[in-house]
C-alpha cells in the first residue's frame, strides 16, 4: 500500500541542516576526520547545579503529568526571569512552557494562521521559520536583508510588505545564522512601522539573548516599544545559554488569549514539556548565571579566531558577528572557480559540498537560510577544531583555479 501524505506537506522541506549533519556523521563513522561546524549547539556541559536538579526531580518522584502550560513553579521562575533580566511583567496565564523554543513558535503559528495569512520573515532566517508557516497553511513573505545592511530588516521595506493579510513579523536577535543584532534604534524604527499597522503581531525569538559580544547588551522590542505588549510573543528557552539542548525546554510569554490558544494546540500534541526538564529549568532560571559572561567571552574569542583567519581570504567577505555562535561569510568570490578535481563551484551549496567531500569540514549553505551565496560556520566547537578547520578552508580556497 502506498501511503498518501497530507497536502500540507507539499510546501514543507525536510531540514537541510539536519541532512548535512547526518551526512557529516555518516562520513565520520567511516573513519574520516570530519570537523562538523554545521550544528548550532553549545559544546559546554549543562551546569552541575542544573544537572543535580534534574536528578533530584527523578529521585523525588517529579515524574508525573504537569498542567499543559507547565507547572506553576516553572512558570513563576520564567516570570521572575522576565522581570529580573528584561524588565517585563507577566502573569502565570501569560506564560507557557514547551518542548523547546521551536515548539513555542510552532504552537503560535498553528494557533493563529489560516490559509492565506501572511508571515513576514527577514532573510537570512532560521531555516525552520518558513516551513512552520507553510505547515500551518500560511504564506511566508521573505524580505531579503543582505550583508550590506548588516542583515537587518529595513523599516521602509517592512512597511511596503505589510498587507491586510499580514498576521506576524518574526524577529530574531542575536540572529541565527548571522550573529548580528537589532540595537534599540533599529527596533524603535520597526516599532514605528508596526504602530501604523495594529493587526500585525510580532514573534520575538530571543533564544541567543545571553550570547552578546564586544560589550553590547540585549534589547527586546518591548523595551523600546512597551505599547506593543498586547501583540508581542516573546520566545526563549534554556538550550543555548544553559547548554541544555537535549533537555528540550522552551517557553513563551504574551497576550493571555494567544497563550490560551497555544496551549490548546499543545494539549492535543505533546500535552506538556518534560516534568524533569521543567524542574531543571527552575534551577537554571533561579540559580547562578555568572558563567554567562565566561561562556560569551569564549564564543567571542572563537568568533575572532574564525573571522581573523577566513576574513583575509580572497573570495570571502564577512561581517564580524555581534552575538550567538555563528559566522556567515559571503562566498560569491569563490563561485565560477575550479576545484583541483575539475568541478566548477556554481552555488553556495556546491561550496559546502566541496568543503565536506574534499576537505572534511562541514558547513551549511546560505540557501538553507534564504540568502545566497553565503555559508554558515558554527563556532560552537573547540578552538583546536576551529583552528584546524580554518587551515583546511584556507588550503581549499587557495587551491582553486584563479585563487591566490
Amino acid at each position: 500500500m502506498q501511503i498518501k501524505t497530507a497536502n500540507r506537506l507539499n510546501a514543507v522541506r525536510p531540514s537541510s541542516i539536519l541532512g548535512l549533519v547526518q551526512k557529516a556523521k555518516s562520513m565520520a563513522a567511516q573513519g574520516l576526520p570530519i570537523i562538523d561546524l554545521g550544528i548550532g549547539e553549545p559544546d559546554f556541559d549543562t551546569p552541575d547545579h542544573i544537572q543535580m536538579a534534574g536528578k533530584l526531580a527523578v529521585s523525588y518522584g517529579k515524574t508525573k503529568y504537569t498542567p499543559v502550560p507547565g507547572s506553576i513553579e516553572t512558570r513563576q521562575a520564567i516570570m521572575r526571569k522576565f522581570e529580573r533580566e528584561n524588565r517585563l511583567t507577566y502573569t502565570a496565564d501569560e506564560v507557557t512552557v514547551t518542548g523547546g523554543a521551536k515548539q513555542a513558535i510552532y504552537n503560535a503559528l498553528m494557533a493563529t494562521l489560516s490559509p492565506g495569512d501572511e508571515v513576514i520573515i527577514p532573510a537570512p532566517y532560521w531555516s525552520s521559520y518558513p516551513d512552520m508557516v507553510a505547515l500551518a497553511e500560511g504564506t511566508p513573505v521573505i524580505l531579503d536583508c543582505p550583508q550590506e545592511q548588516r542583515f537587518l530588516l529595513n523599516p521602509e521595506r517592512l512597511e511596503k510588505a505589510i498587507t491586510p493579510k499580514t498576521r506576524w513579523l518574526i524577529l530574531n536577535s542575536p540572529s541565527n545564522p548571522t550573529g548580528n543584532i537589532y540595537r534599540s534604534k533599529d527596533l524603535r524604527a520597526i516599532a514605528e512601522v508596526l504602530n501604523r499597522h495594529p493587526h500585525v503581531m510580532v514573534l520575538s525569538d530571543d533564544i541567543y539573548e545571553h550570547l552578546m559580544f564586544d560589550g553590547l547588551t540585549f534589547c527586546s522590542i518591548l523595551n523600546v516599544a512597551p505599547e506593543l505588549q498586547d501583540r508581542v510573543l516573546v520566545v526563549n528557552g534554556v538550550s543555548k545559554a544553559f547548554a541544555m539542548t537535549g533537555w528540550r525546554l522552551g517557553y513563551a510569554a504574551g497576550p493571555k488569549d494567544l497563550i490560551k490558544a497555544m496551549n490548546t494546540v499543545q494539549g492535543q500534541s505533546t500535552s506538556h514539556a518534560s516534568s524533569i526538564a521543567q524542574a531543571a529549568t527552575v534551577a537554571a532560571l533561579d540559580g547562578p548565571t555568572d558563567f554567562f559572561a565566561t561562556r560569551a567571552a569564549s564564543f567571542q574569542e572563537r568568533r575572532d579566531l574564525v573571522v581573523n583567519a577566513l576574513g583575509i581570504l580572497e573570495g570571502i567577505e564577512m561581517l564580524r558577528p555581534e552575538g550567538a555562535f555563528y559566522v556567515f561569510p559571503r562566498c560569491a568570490g569563490l563561485l565560477g572557480k575550479l576545484t583541483p578535481k575539475g568541478k566548477t563551484l556554481k552555488t553556495d551549496v556546491d561550496v559546502c559540498d566541496w568543503l565536506l567531500d574534499d576537505h572534511y569540514v562541514s558547513c551549511v549553505p546560505g540557501a538553507a537560510f534564504g540568502l545566497s551565496p553565503q555559508i554558515r560556520i558554527s563556532t560552537a566547537s573547540s578552538k583546536d577544531n576551529l583552528q584546524e578547520a580554518c587551515k583546511r578552508i584556507t588550503t581549499a580556497v587557495k587551491s582553486l583555479k584563479g585563487a591566490s
